[in-house]
């Protein structure tokens, strides 16, 4: 199924909304959950100052956790840059964190998954529920960095043991359409999104020029910039999403360089 835009799905009411003047960021009281996005940081890769840019990365979420508070942070894809050799290096890197964090398995993390998993403690696919809310992890690429639509069957299994929870959260590195340079058509899988009623985003990183939302008949699908990279959007920022205690969705794009938010929505309550 295309993409289409708000306008012309007609369905503001239902679909994320970008705000207008009435968009507001509610009191920290008022949350349930809060959690950060931040996807790309593509740690090694020749060229870049990848070891400065995280270590910017990790001082603007240590802010985000001091300040308005953070339940936690994932970080969805691209983690090193091809070398395994990496990987405990930059898992020591994000434990620098100082908050609980996950991460997904990207098509340049090219280590196969018992390795990923003896180091981060969960799988390729990887599921955790916090304040009652469902999380998924997909994973979107094999040890060699080819691209491959996550696992439909644990997929399919996992949406119907959290059916009856009060809202679920997908993360997976690669978008599961065509509608990027970088996607990959993934229509079964994006089937069993679509009638997933409790769903309420699907978050991508992968495609670092894109910051922004795209939809898929009522799902949303949101992207998150990049932490570092030879390429992509002006500016490395994440993402932030907020739950209120009523059920609202509120998600922007942070940037930190300039402190404003990009690319504002907000979900009512079904």
């Amino acid at each position: 199924m295309a993409a289409k835009s708000l306008l012309v799905l007609g369905l503001q009411d239902r679909l994320p909304r970008i705000p207008g003047k009435n968009f507001r960021i509610p009191p920290r009281e008022e949350l349930r959950l809060r959690f950060a996005i931040a996807s790309d940081g593509h740690y090694g890769q020749a060229g870049t100052e990848f070891d400065v840019l995280h270590d910017r990365m990790l001082g603007w979420l240590t802010d985000e956790k001091s300040t308005r508070g953070l339940d936690f942070t994932m970080i969805n894809g691209d983690l090193f840059h091809d070398d395994a050799a990496l990987l405990p290096i930059i898992k020591e890197k994000w434990d620098r964190l100082h908050m609980p964090y996950f991460v997904s398995h990207g098509n340049h993390d090219k280590v196969d998954e018992d390795r990923w998993k003896s180091t981060w403690n969960m799988g390729w696919h990887h599921d955790f529920e916090l304040s009652g809310i469902s999380f998924l992890i997909l994973n979107t690429a094999d040890k060699e960095g080819k691209y491959i639509c996550p696992d439909l069957d644990w997929t399919r299994q996992q949406l119907q043991q959290k059916a009856a929870a009060n809202a679920l959260f997908v993360f997976m590195h690669i978008t599961p359409f065509a509608w990027t340079k970088a996607g990959m058509a993934c229509p079964d899988l994006t089937g069993l999104f679509a009638q997933q009623a409790n769903l309420k985003v699907i978050f991508h990183g992968h495609d670092h020029d894109q910051d922004g939302l795209k939809t898929d008949g009522l799902k949303p699908y949101l992207f998150d910039s990049h932490i570092a990279g030879n390429w992509g959007t002006p500016y490395r920022g994440y993402r932030i999403i907020e739950m209120t205690r009523g059920g609202e969705i509120i998600s922007y794009q942070m940037n930190p360089d300039n402190q404003q938010t990009v690319n504002r929505q907000a979900w009512q309550p079904a």
